[in-house]
């Protein structure tokens, strides 16, 4: 995982976020207008106004009174399968062990009352773990859990089938949330956890099916995990591992210390739609050594300004980006929705730079300098075949990379006013590009190889896109800083169809 040569650790309910679709048109004066999409600020606050549960027990569900029960679990435990749990209004809590959790069975149902919350008391790791499948969550508030890193309160052991709508899961140590297999998490509220918001792993296998909708996910990474390990990669208001399929639309992603979304490690297939990602301290999505996406219809804006701004301030000359795709890219020989990586109709307002398309020509299978926990692409099973000799042919001098390659920026409207950001240089580039290979000592990707193929052998494309303001354009490595002329022609020719122009005309 991570962020440039560095790394690493390891129909629904209605959506309350909505988002009101503008359209704008902009041309070069050789070219028909094309729409430009620009969402609108217009969401609704999950946090600040969740839905009420029902007010009474309903039909066949058991009442569990707070005042009653000292032991959510003990009260719980010997009901059968597929029962519904009514927890009545009042701070429920589980008994004084770390290690104490409710632990579900097939097809529970746990339904809060107006008011009703389970509150850990800064004391149990956990409040919902353990294997059984199709467990759901609706109307519940769940605080004061301490999981530990890289571990989560509810969902802890990542079952599968599990439904969390209309929950407030906040200030809890750790993950908030872990998930499972064809998981739907709707209309909830996910803040202010110690980690993550949600943590997307299940250590035995690939997630497939995630839905991750209409949700508020808003200052988590309270901990300030980066700060205390730097490097981890281990932050965010969502983190993805190997998930196969997730569609994640209209959540409202904002004011996360670290990254917003965060797709890392042999993910793939994704649709990334109709969100608001905003004023997070990081990159608002990072997709990284994963493949094949749809990034569309989202607004993306005054992102990146903390961790951006500390690495321009400390000299590095990297183009720290608000959308960050490391080591990803489209691969048809990986089966999903489609077969690239395409990022389209966005609206990127006054963020701290724009979309970075990078490769780190040392990572790769079976090297050291591979971040990603012993991990190999998609295309080989056995990391320990990419080695010498035959890394240094094909098809594995191809398939042990992880490739930036097939990404389509198109249609988008990418709009900087220095002013906003508080910033001169540095705040307003696009980038491609890769660093100079060196090692190990029997890399076949040395040199200059990796960094000519990102920027003009991977079919990666820039075209028909709006700029307002002053940008910037890095090309094959960091020294390289292009103006837009020189970006639209020889030999790189991107951004063909595109409108550059220094201020917003309405």
């Amino acid at each position: 995982m991570g962020i440039k040569w560095r790394h690493r650790v390891p129909p629904a309910a209605a959506l309350v976020l909505a988002l009101l679709a503008a359209t704008g048109c902009e041309s070069t004066p050789a070219a028909t207008p094309k729409p430009v999409a620009a969402p609108s600020a217009s969401v609704a606050r999950v946090c600040a106004r969740p839905a009420a549960g029902p007010a009474k027990a309903p039909a066949g569900a058991v009442p569990v009174d707070p005042a009653v029960t000292g032991d959510l679990a003990a009260k719980t435990r010997n009901s059968p399968p597929h029962t519904t749990f009514w927890l009545r209004p009042g701070r429920h809590r589980l008994a004084p062990d770390r290690y104490a959790q409710v632990v579900p069975k097939e097809g529970d149902t746990y339904l809060g009352a107006p008011g009703a919350v389970l509150d850990g008391r800064r004391t149990n790791q956990y409040a919902f773990g353990g294997t059984a499948r199709d467990v759901t969550l609706r109307y519940l508030t769940v605080q004061g859990f301490v999981a530990p890193r890289d571990e989560g309160v509810v969902n802890h052991d990542s079952a599968d089938g599990w439904v969390i709508e209309h929950a407030t899961i906040q200030n809890n140590s750790g993950a908030g949330l872990m998930a499972g297999a064809h998981q739907r998490v709707s209309a909830s509220c996910l803040r202010g956890n110690g980690q993550y918001g949600m943590n997307a792993y299940k250590g035995n296998g690939r997630i497939s099916g995630l839905v991750v909708e209409g949700n508020e996910i808003t200052g988590n990474n309270k901990d300030d995990w980066e700060r205390r390990r730097p490097g981890c990669g281990c932050t965010g208001g969502v983190k993805f591992w190997a998930v196969d399929g997730a569609d994640v639309r209209g959540n409202w992603v904002h004011d996360n210390r670290g990254a917003g979304l965060w797709a890392d490690t042999d993910n793939n297939d994704f649709r990334i739609e109709g969100n608001v990602l905003e004023a997070n301290d990081g990159a608002a999505l990072i997709y990284e050594t994963s493949y094949n996406a749809v990034i569309r219809n989202n607004t993306i804006r005054r992102n990146n300004w903390v961790v951006g701004r500390s690495y321009a301030d400390r000299g590095d000359t990297f183009p720290f980006a608000t959308v960050y795709l490391s080591e990803s890219g489209g691969e048809p020989r990986v089966r999903a929705r489609t077969d690239k990586i395409e990022i389209y109709r966005n609206v990127l307002e006054d963020n701290w730079s724009g979309i970075t398309l990078w490769e780190n020509a040392d990572r790769f299978c079976n090297s050291p300098a591979n971040t990603s926990s012993g991990d190999c692409t998609l295309l080989v099973k056995d990391g320990k075949r990419c080695a010498q000799p035959a890394i240094a042919r094909a098809p594995l001098y191809s398939d042990c990379r992880w490739k930036t390659q097939r990404v389509d920026i198109h249609d988008n409207r990418f709009v900087l006013d220095k002013s906003v950001v508080g910033c001169t240089v540095k705040c307003d580039r696009m980038a491609v590009l890769a660093n100079y290979g060196t090692y190990p000592d029997w890399s076949p990707y040395q040199g200059e190889r990796v960094a000519e193929a990102i920027t003009g052998r991977q079919h990666n494309r820039w075209h028909d896109n709006v700029y307002v303001g002053s940008w910037t354009f890095v090309v094959h490595d960091p020294s390289r800083v292009l103006d837009s002329v020189q970006w639209q022609g020889a030999p790189y020719r991107q951004d063909a169809g595109s409108t550059f122009r220094a201020e917003d005309g309405g």
